[in-house]
Order: C-alpha cells, then sequence, then structure tokens
C-alpha cells in the first residue's frame, strides 16, 4: 500500500471510529510499524487534518481555521543541535515566528511547548539552554518527527519557508 493511500485509510478508520483509535491499532490494520502511523498523522496534520491525539489514542474532528498565515507543518530531523538550530534559523532567517512545538506521546497524547522563537538570536538562546540544562528536544520521543506552528507575514514568505525547509530535507511529506 502507497503511503498516500494508507493515510486516506487512516482519515476513513478515525472517521468511522467511535473511540480513539491508538497507533498501536492503527498500525495492525495497516500491517506497518507504530512510527510510521505517527510520521502519517504528523503529515495529514501539516495538510490540515484535524487530527488529535489523546492518551487513549487518536481522535479525528472537522478542520477549523487557524488563520490565513499560521501553518501547521511536519517536519522530521535529528536530535543534534546542529540540525535542531538549522532547521529553525531557516524559518527565522524567512521572516517566519516558530510559535510551537508539537509531538506525540504514547502515554499523554499530544504535548505541545510554546516556542515563540522570531530571531537568530532566540535560536541561540535556545540552543544554549538546551546545553545548559543538558536536556534533549521533544523530537527524541518520536524518532524526529514533530509539527512546528508557523506564523508568517504573507503567504509568499510561508511558501518560501515550506520550499527551502523541502530543499534542505526537513519537510516531512
Amino acid at each position: 500500500m502507497s503511503a498516500e493511500k494508507r493515510r486516506t485509510e487512516i482519515i476513513r478508520l478515525l472517521h468511522e471510529a467511535e473511540t480513539p483509535l491508538t497507533g498501536s491499532a492503527l498500525s495492525l490494520s495497516l500491517n506497518v510499524t507504530r512510527q510510521v502511523i505517527v510520521g502519517d498523522v504528523a503529515v495529514l496534520r501539516a495538510r490540515g487534518e484535524q487530527i488529535i491525539a489523546t492518551p487513549r489514542g487518536y481522535l479525528l474532528h472537522e478542520a477549523q481555521s487557524s488563520g490565513a498565515y499560521r501553518k501547521t507543518i511536519a517536519v522530521r530531523h535529528g536530535g543534534d543541535n546542529e540540525a535542531l538550530a538549522s532547521e529553525l534559523n531557516l524559518i527565522v532567517d524567512l521572516g517566519g515566528t516558530v510559535v510551537d512545538v508539537i509531538v506525540e506521546h504514547p502515554l499523554y497524547g499530544e504535548l505541545t511547548a510554546n516556542l515563540q522563537i522570531r530571531s537568530r538570536y532566540d535560536v541561540q538562546q535556545f540552543i544554549e539552554k538546551l546545553g545548559e540544562l543538558q536536556a534533549e528536544p521533544l523530537l527524541v520521543l518520536t524518532d524526529g518527527y514533530h509539527l512546528h506552528t508557523i506564523e508568517a507575514p504573507n503567504s509568499e514568505v510561508m511558501g518560501a519557508i515550506k520550499d527551502e525547509l523541502r530543499s534542505k530535507g526537513f519537510l516531512a511529506e
């Protein structure tokens, strides 16, 4: 089954479900690993599907507008500080703001951390704080898959951000 067919099937299963569906249940139904499901859900969310991760599994809600120039984008990269800084700097250099980061935890469901990173200075401070605290970014919980809510002043800037993320191999599609 192709990735697109699998993602369509995920939406169908969630739409028909009366209760939340776990990543494990979806992975068994679709004969893939749970991590593949996590990646597919990240891509579907970035496309605008309102999939909510709860401690009991995934739920599908009707799409709601979040503003013309505010988008949720699925990305993936390693957990090293260099890749993290590169991704964040790319976004702010093109005029975007990284509002938050979202990952899915197997027990807690969707975890969101407010970032509000607007400049290279903010990126530098964030990376320094990670090192200072000997902390790891949330993306280590999901094999590098994560979502960012990004704000841009206009659609052209948002398009440029997505294009550059894609060209650098960060965009999860």
